[in-house]
């Protein structure tokens, strides 16, 4: 399987609200160093509507400035539509919102 497609087979495992970053979802596609690859995936995700892209944000909960669909407002709203929680600064709480699947936890990062 491809990098892209196991990009997309990762981020569709992100359950409504919850989000991932970049190095998370590249650590668990196994290329560790690879999240603008990651970002660029995303960017040309062929399958709009079953990868939930929006689900993917930076590190630090920046959301992405280039969101392929529409833009950072509507990443937001589609996130906060799905209960993921903000800071006063407008990124998102990573300390409730992160998810951490089974097989890596954040410290893996």
């Amino acid at each position: 399987m491809g990098f892209n497609k196991r990009v997309y087979e990762i981020v569709r495992q992100i359950p409504e609200g919850k989000v991932a970053f970049y190095g998370q979802i590249a650590f668990l596609a196994g290329v560790w160093r690879a999240s603008r690859a990651v970002g660029y995936a995303l960017h040309r995700n062929p399958y709009h509507g079953k990868v939930p892209c929006h689900r993917v944000v930076f590190k630090d909960g920046r959301l992405a400035a280039g969101f392929a669909f529409g833009g950072q407002g509507v990443q937001r709203q589609l996130l906060e539509g799905e209960g993921v929680q903000f800071t006063v600064d407008g990124r998102v709480d990573m300390e409730k919102c992160c998810w951490h699947p089974q097989k890596a936890t954040e410290k893996d990062f």
